[in-house]
Order: C-alpha cells, then sequence, then structure tokens
C-alpha cells in the first residue's frame, strides 16, 4: 500500500520513450512519449519495439515510503522490453532473472539467492521450451496456467492473486499543480 513503481525508458528511435508506474493495488498507468508512431512488422512478423525505441537508458524507480526513492539505470540492449529487462535485473540488481512480456501480459521469474545449479539448469531448460508468452496466452492459457506449465514441478504455491488495471489517478487539482510547477515562463514559451 503507497508504494510505486515506474519504469521509465528513454531512447533514441521515433516513440522517444515510455513511462508506466504501477502501485500495490495492482492500478497502472503509462505513455508512450510520441504515441503516434507507426513501423512496419519487425523480421519475425511482430511488433517493432526494439526499432521504435531505438537505443538509450533504462530506469527502474522504486519508491517504498523511505525518504529517497531507489534509482536503477541501464543502458538498452535492444530496445526490446522483456530482454533489457531481464539485462536490467542481472547488472542492476545482480539478480537473474527471467522475463517475458506480450501487450498486458507477462512474467518474471527470479532465482532465490542459494538456488541449487540443478535447479537453475532444470529452470533453464523449462524456459527454453517456451515458443512464446504471446503463443501462450493466444492459446487461451492463463497466467496460473502459464505458471504451473513453468514452475509446476518445483512445487509452485500461488499465494495470492489481485486484479491488475489501468488507472488513472490524476484530477484537475493534480494537473493545476503540475502546471503551476511549470514556472510562468516555461508555459509561456509553450
Amino acid at each position: 500500500e503507497g508504494e510505486l513503481l515506474t519504469l521509465r525508458i528513454e531512447g533514441d528511435g521515433p516513440i522517444g520513450g515510455l513511462l508506466v508506474t504501477a502501485d500495490g493495488k495492482g492500478d497502472v498507468k503509462g505513455y508512450a512519449f510520441n504515441p503516434d508512431v507507426m513501423l512496419p512488422p519487425n523480421a519475425q512478423g511482430k511488433l517493432d519495439v526494439g526499432g521504435s525505441l531505438g537505443l538509450g537508458v533504462l530506469s527502474v524507480i522504486k519508491d517504498i515510503g523511505l525518504k529517497e526513492p531507489y534509482v536503477g539505470q541501464t543502458q538498452l540492449v535492444t530496445g526490446e522490453i522483456a530482454e533489457d529487462l531481464t539485462y536490467y535485473f542481472a547488472t542492476s540488481e545482480q539478480v537473474p532473472s527471467s522475463v517475458a512480456v506480450r501487450q498486458a501480459g507477462g512474467f518474471i521469474i527470479q532465482l532465490l539467492p542459494g538456488a541449487s545449479d540443478e535447479i537453475i539448469d532444470r529452470l533453464e531448460a523449462k524456459l527454453s521450451g517456451i515458443s512464446s508468452i504471446t503463443s501462450l496466452l493466444d492459446a487461451g492459457k492463463t497466467p496460473e496456467e502459464i505458471l504451473t506449465d513453468i514452475l509446476g514441478e518445483f512445487g509452485l504455491e500461488i499465494l495470492k492473486k489481485m486484479p491488475v488495471q489501468f488507472h488513472c489517478d490524476c484530477d484537475r487539482s493534480r494537473v493545476e499543480k503540475a502546471i503551476i510547477s511549470i514556472g510562468r515562463k516555461e508555459i509561456q514559451d509553450m
């Protein structure tokens, strides 16, 4: 409750970047800096996220209610969000992770400290057998079914489920404060 996670991606591609914020209640909001970008599909026939973002910086901002939020940054390696988040976890947080995303679906699997080589090898074999999160979701698999397919043999126990939804908490008062904070000269220049 009251904690926020923000991903800010700034790239040299035509979309310019993305900003997404999620809170502990499952409310998510976000926007693309230049949402009107239209690129042809990439070589795999998929949405060209990497081409639209280009290269730049991924920032992960965790506000857990302390004086200052934690900010971690890495370079964008490919512009593909799942690959760049996997790289971020490995380099900035030193947590071996596997990230897969599709539109509004995906997963992050992270190893706990002390995971044995045998567990790591079995998990890597499971993950390499997944064609894509897109194909699993298109086949009608639920998040629980996907996790069971990947982690079931490891004693998966789902402790909690909660809905995730787009929710913007902006209102007139909040927008007015944001505009005021810009300053008179900046507003006149705009």
